[in-house]
């Protein structure tokens, strides 16, 4: 089981990042199956950051074999969508990034992908290309986003990463975040919400 995530995907997310660059293509990184974060777990904070930000995303679940795979028929391989964290080590990622290095380890860690329940795209009132999610934190909503905003749609996020890695069955798509990624602390209680049902529930340790 593989786990493709897309960065900066969402202007807004950019903007307060200051990432200035147009990319042409998505920007693919990818994290192990080890830093998948079993539904029901609580978040542990890592002892090598200070700063560790949540970034809300939708993430779709491959259900079929593929490789270059047109954009027209990418549809076809995912049915059920979800909320998921993407945990990001900021403070490290800051200093990884000034020195011209790989970041992954701020990335990838163990757990730092968290996952919601997921639900059909038949059971949604929208389609892919337009799904409300957010983030609470302690009750209030820190995060919100709309998939119409990403500068990549899901369907040619899948077309593209399947030039360069087959897609397997269970593979997950992390699509991206939008603006107002911030930092979690000890016993802050996290709620991910798609077209306003709960998918995501966890807890900072």
């Amino acid at each position: 089981m593989k786990i493709i995530c897309v960065g900066m995907n969402y202007a807004d997310h950019n903007e307060e990042l200051k990432h200035t660059l147009a990319n042409e293509d998505p920007v693919i990184f990818m994290k192990p199956d080890s830093s998948l974060l079993k539904i029901g777990n609580p978040f542990f904070l890592p002892n090598f950051s200070s700063e560790i930000h949540y970034e809300t995303e939708i993430v779709v679940k491959i259900n079929r074999l593929g490789k270059n795979i047109a954009e027209k028929f990418a549809h076809r391989y995912y049915n059920e969508v979800t909320v998921g964290i993407d945990f990001t080590a900021r403070d490290l990622q800051n200093k990884l990034r000034k020195n011209g290095m790989p970041w992954e380890i701020c990335k990838a860690f163990d757990n730092s992908a968290a996952l919601g329940q997921f639900v059909p795209l038949s059971d949604l009132k929208e389609n892919i290309d337009n799904l409300p999610f957010r983030l609470d934190i302690n009750g209030k909503t820190v995060q919100e986003g709309n998939t119409s905003q990403m500068i990549f749609r899901v369907n040619r996020i899948i077309a593209y990463v399947s030039r360069f890695f087959t897609l397997k069955i269970g593979d997950l798509i992390y699509t991206g975040t939008p603006a107002g990624v911030g930092s979690v602390n000890i016993n802050d209680h996290l709620e991910g919400y798609l077209e306003g049902k709960k998918l995501l529930d966890l807890h900072i340790k």
